[in-house]
């Protein structure tokens, strides 16, 4: 398994497309039950491989990527071989994980006590698994706004 398997709610939410796809293996509905009563390893088999091209999909699509702590706002925008990064770091009592330090974030970002950093990477491993490594730290999936706002302020 190249990733992790998806949770029972996401595969309850995927639950037409994993029927499609137990179709496409040509795995009927009475067949899938059976599987799973009978030949648990082999259906956990089945779900693994499902997951890992769910995820697979959601990766390839990944574009920007965001990340909240108290303290510190981590940006990502996914190049295709390079990540690239901009951190946010507060220096106060501002908690970025209210919606108050949020609303102070943008309204405050040219203050002293916020500052900067910017850095680009080359993938190490394979780009996916470098984001699937991002998400499962915290880090969730963005429409860029946020990153595309703060590189014009920073360049």
């Amino acid at each position: 398994m190249k990733y992790r398997q998806l949770t029972k709610e996401q595969f309850e939410s995927l639950h037409e497309e994993f029927a499609e796809f137990l179709a496409t293996q040509s795995i009927n509905v009475d067949e899938w039950k059976k599987m799973k009563l009978e030949k648990t390893s082999i259906a956990e088999e089945e779900m693994n491989i499902f997951s890992d091209i769910v995820w697979n999909d959601v990766l390839n699509k990944t574009k920007y990527l965001e990340h909240f702590s108290k303290n510190t706002l981590n940006l990502f925008e996914c190049k295709e071989e390079e990540i690239n990064r901009i951190v946010l770091k507060i220096n106060g009592d501002i908690d970025l994980l209210t919606k108050e330090g949020y609303e102070w974030l943008l309204k405050n970002y040219n203050k002293e006590g916020v500052d900067f950093f910017n850095a680009t990477k080359i993938y190490k491993l394979e780009r996916n698994l470098e984001i699937f490594d991002l998400i499962e730290k915290g880090s969730t999936i963005s429409n860029g706004q946020l990153y595309n706002f703060f590189k014009k302020i920073i360049t």
